[in-house]
């Protein structure tokens, strides 16, 4: 063999050598992203929220308004209430104040951001857009493994969703609230599908909604639902 096929031997050896270290190369890089998008995961899954109606054995909760108006909520429902105020944030008699007791089955801290309400059992596959979701004032937090509520009111008579809201409550009827949450970092975002139905009504006294959980959908990763995984 002369000296230029041991040339040509020799180029062939190093390129056989270049792609294999390629393969190699390519090979360790997407087993580290592998690696990383599942240890992302873990974290992820270390701070997801989740949740759900409290328990019929939570203890009560007393919701504050801001306007001297309360309302106790009793394990594994919700509570409702037109009037009562003292003015200081809207006209007092007209004002409808909403509340849900809340658990966090999951293993983050949950921190609500918006809420819509229906006036009625809503049965639709689909959540209200996200641009039609009214921001809660102020932020909400419900810790892991514990309990915490959502509230929200409207004040003002003039708000389109004022009639209908007031005459559900006032008839003590099903209502529907869609709450938006995630993680403390604003990330994980799900919306929850609340839905109160009224219990049995004691002479004399307020109606009390028992709450139910229906339907999570999270904003944030493919909708499991789909066949696609989009």
């Amino acid at each position: 063999m002369n000296a230029a096929d041991w040339s040509t031997v020799a180029s062939v050896a190093t390129a056989l050598g270049t792609l294999v270290l390629a393969f190699a190369t390519f090979a360790a890089i997407r087993s580290a992203n592998a690696s990383a998008r599942v240890a992302e995961r873990a974290l992820l899954a270390g701070l997801l929220p989740v949740l759900a109606p409290s328990r019929t054995d939570d203890p009560p909760l007393n919701v504050n308004f801001g306007d001297q108006r309360w309302l106790e909520i009793q394990g594994g429902g919700g509570a409702a209430a037109i009037g009562g105020g003292d003015g200081s944030q809207g006209p007092a008699e007209d004002v409808i104040y909403l509340a849900v007791g809340l658990r966090n089955v999951g293993s983050g801290m949950a921190v609500l951001r918006g809420w819509h309400f229906y006036p009625e059992w809503h049965r639709n596959p689909g959540h209200a857009p996200l641009e039609e979701f009214q921001q809660q004032q102020r932020d909400l937090y419900v810790p892991p493994s514990d309990t915490g509520f959502w509230q929200a009111a409207f004040r003002d008579p003039e708000d389109p969703r004022y009639p209908a809201a007031r005459k559900t409550i006032e008839a003590g009827d099903p209502w529907t609230v869609e709450l938006l949450y995630g993680d403390y970092e604003g990330g994980q975002r799900v919306i929850a599908r609340m839905q109160l139905l009224p219990g049995r009504r004691a002479e004399g006294k307020p109606v009390r909604w028992v709450a139910t959980i229906s339907r999570y959908w999270n904003l944030d990763r493919p909708d499991p639902r789909s066949h696609d995984g989009h």
